[in-house]
């Protein structure tokens, strides 16, 4: 009997059981996910990084950051008030805008809205602005684009933003007895044209900046004639603050 009354009885583990981490990580990143599908297209950058910074506890930290008011709140006040921050936002808001006003043309691939260190890059799909070789802005079939895009670089937001208008090509030489001597100038003559209409339609031609991009800049391999297509373009840029 002692020995009966020594032997320990079986006893189910401690804890959850191993198939609920599996389970409770699926949940987590389903939820991620779903989050990520409604918020992509409205998501504010600097907004994003705030929140972002209240949870540095991701890598080799422990814990996070409080989002409720704290003893350092009034010095957050007084960054968010610097110019930069009122930059940044003011560009979030220029993108919000866009990718709004521009949405019929974005689904049909007329235009394409991106960002990269230089800024906002609103892409003109050159097909559909001028026939192969022209500088002739096809303005029957993109004039409602150039009324919109004018109407967002007059926002008063962007009253102290420069401008670039950058022309590209893609790698065919311009032929024989051409209007243009080289894809540079083909390149510059359709960021030229754009511009006439945007002043046409309002905006300040002071802030503007015109470069030629020429052949040097594709977006993808010049290999096939989609490629090519894809690389003849406009792209309007509005500069981050430091862009020469």
């Amino acid at each position: 009997m002692a020995g009966d009354q020594g032997k320990c009885k079986k006893c189910p583990p401690e804890g959850a059981a191993d198939w609920l981490l599996t389970y409770g990580d699926m949940v987590t990143l389903l939820l991620t996910f779903f989050v990520l599908l409604f918020t992509t297209a409205t998501i504010d950058g600097e907004q994003l990084r705030l929140i972002l910074a209240a949870f540095p506890g991701l890598g080799n930290y422990t814990g996070g950051n409080t989002l409720e008011a704290g003893p350092l709140a009034e010095l957050g006040n007084t960054i968010e008030s610097l110019p930069s921050m009122e930059q940044g936002r003011a560009l979030s808001e220029a993108r919000r805008e866009a990718v709004s006003i521009f949405e019929p043309e974005i689904r049909s691939n007329l235009v394409r809205i991106t960002e990269d260190e230089r800024g906002l890059v609103i892409t003109l799909a050159s097909d559909a602005f001028f026939a192969s070789g022209s500088a002739d802005v096809n303005i029957e079939q993109t004039r409602e684009v150039l009324q919109k895009l004018s109407q967002l670089l007059n926002a008063d937001e962007l009253s102290s933003r420069t401008f670039r208008l950058e022309g590209h090509t893609d790698d065919i030489p311009v032929g024989p007895g051409a209007a243009f001597a080289s894809n540079w100038d083909l390149a510059s003559a359709r960021s030229s044209s754009v511009l006439r209409y945007l002043v046409d339609y309002g905006v300040d031609e002071s802030q503007f900046q015109l470069m030629s991009r020429g052949e040097f800049a594709p977006l993808v391999d010049n290999a096939t004639p989609e490629g090519r297509a894809y690389n003849r373009r406009v792209d309007v840029i509005i500069l981050t603050e430091g862009t020469l």
